[in-house]
């Protein structure tokens, strides 16, 4: 009888025990959540009062907010789910983006983006902008569910992504110095902006606002002290924000003033 050796029965057991975990927290957090008063978030930091206090002052600001599934695709899904709703409530910035959009898969294969892989993220996250406006002009209750839907919404996310890196890498000499190590910013994107799953920082959102001329406010719902509310960063910076997101470490979620 052959034996399997002890490494390859460890590796079996991790990924195992990693797909219980994603099992798990597919089951408890949709990827989009409903709308929820901001206070919500107090029952979770009853035993923290540099939270509590925090909270309460932003509670003043943000009337509300949408928890986005923690899966390392916070940043883009949430990002992707408060645009295109904001896009339904407004015909000319549709009409903008649109044809924003339609440029940047001739600009990513030009890039040297394989046009092949290229075309059905494309093609999908195309077919959600255009039911944004016009005759065919969804709700919030159908982009919900579109972006509820696992397949789809995951789409969504991966365009974003390529976007992200596309103008990374259009604008090298710029993020550069935002990377640390000797990664070049091709081996950076790859493996961090371009794969699923990896978490966002402040270079993918300045890279997204800019790529897609949509200004970012993220509110950092940190440890500080000092502070009597949670600080706020827009990207690009002095930037008009359209989409604001909740913070916390390693976390996205959505806000609503």
């Amino acid at each position: 009888m052959e034996l399997v050796p002890e490494s390859e029965i460890l590796d079996e057991v991790i990924l195992n025990q990693q797909r219980q975990i994603e099992k798990e927290v597919a089951e408890i957090h949709p990827l989009v959540g409903n709308l929820q008063p901001l206070t919500c978030l107090l029952k979770e930091y009853t035993d923290d009062p540099i939270y509590t206090n925090k909270l309460t002052k932003l509670a003043d600001i943000y009337r509300s907010m949408r928890r986005i599934r923690p899966d390392g695709n916070c940043f883009f899904r949430g990002f992707g789910f408060s645009y295109f709703e904001k896009l339904l409530e407004n015909e000319d910035d549709w009409k903008k983006f649109q044809t924003l959009v339609m440029g940047t898969k001739d600009q990513l294969i030009s890039q040297g983006f394989p046009k092949f892989t290229l075309e059905d993220f494309f093609d999908s996250f195309m077919e959600v902008v255009n039911r944004l406006g016009g005759e065919a002009k969804m709700d919030v209750e159908e982009l919900s569910r579109i972006f509820n839907d696992a397949g789809t919404s995951d789409y969504l996310v991966v365009y974003l992504r390529l976007i992200t890196s596309g103008q990374l890498q259009k604008e090298e000499d710029f993020y550069q110095n935002f990377l640390e190590g000797d990664k070049s910013m091709k081996e950076f994107c790859q493996q961090e902006v371009e794969p699923m799953y990896r978490e966002s920082d402040h270079m993918h959102a300045i890279a997204l606002g800019s790529g897609l001329k949509v200004g970012i406010r993220v509110v950092y719902l940190d440890r500080g002290e000092g502070t009597t509310s949670p600080p706020e960063h827009d990207f690009p910076e002095d930037c008009t924000p359209s989409v604001y997101l909740l913070y916390r470490p390693g976390h996205y979620d959505i806000l609503y003033k």
